[in-house]
């Protein structure tokens, strides 16, 4: 049965309940072993529609691409993707030769995939017959000077001339190794393009560096063409360049970026100025690459302008979904993605039914939509790599849910760990309280990180004003969205109380918010609190609440709400009151389901029904009424807007 079937009315409690287990994908399997695996990574990428189509148009166009989205969902692996269907082109290969006329110029030079290791092999292969001749040569002279002092018995004479002639030739000889090219970059043994992750470099990693040379002359300096290094646009070159994080790019690199874009080449040279690499400033070095940008959101703010104007001039701008519909199809999907995730480890055993059925359920539970699975599968595949791990560790064949409801124990986030030990801490100082009445005292709740709630209390105090109006001061570090949720609290009210809140200065407190609060899903239980403070009527402590308040009251859904119901479980809280239109949304643990009751609600007039408990409760419910009356009332006053068009 739906869980919506027992919604009656929001005053009844309404047992947690999950919805029921996914069918099975056709032609269910014993286990995933039997899932074939695409040999292509184009085809391993799943719930990515939209953008596995823009990586397949771009790798034919040889286009730019940016990806944008939370980590995990998949950006990464379609740049790997992208690399693979480039078109085949012939891959080159990148030589550096000194310059007899400028040294500090070193010449570059391409040649076919393969062939530069075959030049710098004859290279070397010439220099070292000339210096086996130049050392036999040396040798055959020092015998003779030798045998002549011996004979002419003028060894000190003789010993001099040695040395002397050593000398001369030492440093009067060209150096035959100087003058071996050196390979920059190689593409030999490539099947496929390049694809050159250059996530997070510095400048010199990034654009190619010269290295320092601590010995700078007497014949033992090193060559400024054997110096240069190659950087990721030129490895890449021909093939692709991913760079995670783009925003992290200081401007100078990103600017340089951009002229490697538009140019196609880019000359190597020091990147540091008290390097003696400064000097050294090759000829152009090839870098036609594709680049495949990424980042979250924030990225966007911290390009460089004209960068990501060319990305969009030349190419796609791509946003990664985050959850995709819960379809038998999208179900099989995942079943292969299990597979894919047993197969890349290679150390763990396969799953079974149970197991499969499990991971999909989290999957359900970890996209916080009703009807949705979630695409943040680096999360998602290291639940599967911990169960894989519990299962190997008991010597187990096959993998199966017991093991994976096991590693969702373990594998639990830094948030999720911290919440439970804050929870420990406030309960230790009875700083949160789950029995009895409290006035001006709410339990709210909140979302720690992505996959953990806490609980959130909340204390209210009204006192007359201090100044020519009262205020609403509120305290613990709310962030701007928070902060603007409070300023909605006095428009309830005025509507609930029939006071003039600028008689009063409101005090909101939020206790233990160390990291700061963001978001308005704490606005139903602030406006509670207060409430509570002006009546002066007590608040169920053994109660939970979570949503955002509209203006007029209307309580709106919020994000969360399964880890914040778990958070109020594990907290002792018996109750907890969710938006209406959260319902869906709520797929707790089985562990949790007896230990809490959860109730929606539609408006604040619920929710002061259900968590304040007057002395009077007849006349408390008929100034419910009353509210309800007046708000009917002010809608009706309100006058129609003129519509007539000119």
């Amino acid at each position: 049965m739906e869980i919506s079937e027992h919604l009656a009315s929001p005053q009844e409690p309404v047992p947690p309940e999950t919805p029921p287990a996914a069918p099975a994908p056709d032609g269910v399997v014993a286990t995933s072993s039997q899932i074939e695996v695409p040999a292509s990574l184009i085809d391993q990428v799943i719930g990515q529609e939209r953008a596995v189509e823009v990586i397949r148009k771009a790798a034919i166009q040889r286009r730019h691409v940016m990806m944008i989205g939370s980590p995990g969902t998949g950006k990464s692996m379609l740049a790997k993707a992208m690399a693979e269907l480039l078109p085949k082109e012939e891959l080159q290969d990148i030589l550096v030769y000194p310059n007899s006329d400028d040294s500090n110029n070193p010449v570059i030079r391409t040649v076919a995939a393969g062939r530069g290791k075959q030049i710098v092999g004859a290279h070397k292969a010439e220099a070292k017959k000339k210096i086996q001749f130049r050392h036999t040569l040396l040798m055959l002279l020092l015998l003779g000077i030798a045998g002549y002092a011996i004979i002419t018995m003028q060894l000190l004479m003789g010993l001099i001339a040695g040395a002397f002639v050593f000398m001369a030739l030492r440093y009067t000889t060209p150096r035959e190794e100087a003058m071996v090219p050196k390979l920059l970059v190689s593409n030999d043994a490539k099947s496929i393009a390049p694809f050159i992750d250059g996530t997070g470099s510095h400048a010199g990693a990034l654009l190619g560096d010269v290295r320092h040379d601590p010995f700078q002359s007497g014949g033992l300096e090193t060559p400024a063409h054997d110096r240069v290094e190659g950087g990721a646009i030129h490895r890449s070159n021909g093939g692709v360049l991913f760079i995670d994080e783009i925003n992290t790019l200081d401007p100078h690199s990103q600017q340089n970026l951009l002229t490697a874009l538009q140019e196609g080449e880019f000359p190597i040279t020091g990147q540091s100025e008290r390097s003696s690499g400064a000097m050294v400033r090759t000829e152009p070095v090839p870098c036609k690459f594709v680049m495949v940008a990424a980042g979250n959101l924030d990225a966007i703010s911290g390009m460089h302008p004209a960068l990501r104007s060319r990305i969009r001039g030349y190419g796609y701008e791509v946003y990664m979904a985050e959850s995709m519909d819960d379809t038998p199809e999208n179900r099989q999907k995942y079943v292969r993605f299990i597979a894919q995730e047993v197969k890349n480890d290679g150390k763990i055993p396969h799953f079974d039914q149970s197991a499969i059925d499990e991971i999909i359920r989290e999957a359900r539970r970890r996209s916080n939509r009703k009807g949705h699975l979630t695409l943040k599968l680096r999360d998602m595949g290291g639940l599967i790599r911990v169960a894989g791990d519990i299962a190997r560790q008991e010597n187990a064949a096959i993998t199966t849910a017991a093991h994976v409801i096991t590693a969702k124990k373990t594998a639990r986030s830094i948030e999720d760990q911290v919440s439970d030990e804050i929870t420990r801490h406030l309960r230790e100082y009875e700083m949160t309280v789950v029995e009895g009445t409290r006035v001006g005292r709410v339990n709210g709740l909140a979302v720690t990180g992505s996959d953990a709630g806490s609980v959130l209390p909340i204390m209210a105090e009204v006192t007359p004003a201090q100044g020519a109006s009262g205020t609403v001061i509120a305290t613990g570090m709310l962030k701007e969205i928070a902060q603007e949720s409070i300023k909605n609290v006095s428009a309830i009210l005025k509507k609930f109380t029939g006071k003039d809140v600028r008689n009063i200065d409101i005090h909101i407190q939020f206790i233990g918010t160390y990291m700061g609060v963001e978001g308005d899903s704490a606005s139903v239980s602030v406006a509670t609190a207060v409430v509570s403070a002006i009546e002066g009527i007590p608040v169920r402590q053994d109660l939970a609440m979570t949503g955002s308040l509209s203006v007029r009251g209307d309580v709106l859904p919020v994000g969360g709400v399964t880890y914040k119901i778990e958070a109020a479980a594990k907290a002792g809280i018996k109750t907890v009151l969710i938006p209406r239109m959260n319902v869906g949304d709520v797929l707790i643990e089985e562990r949790f389901k007896p230990m809490v009751t959860i109730i929606p609600v539609d408006n604040i007039e619920d929710v002061l029904k259900i968590a304040l408990v007057p002395e009077n409760t007849d006349g408390f419910l008929d100034k419910l009424r009353k509210m309800a009356i007046r708000s009917t009332a002010m809608i009706a006053e309100v006058p129609p807007v003129n519509q007539t068009l000119a």
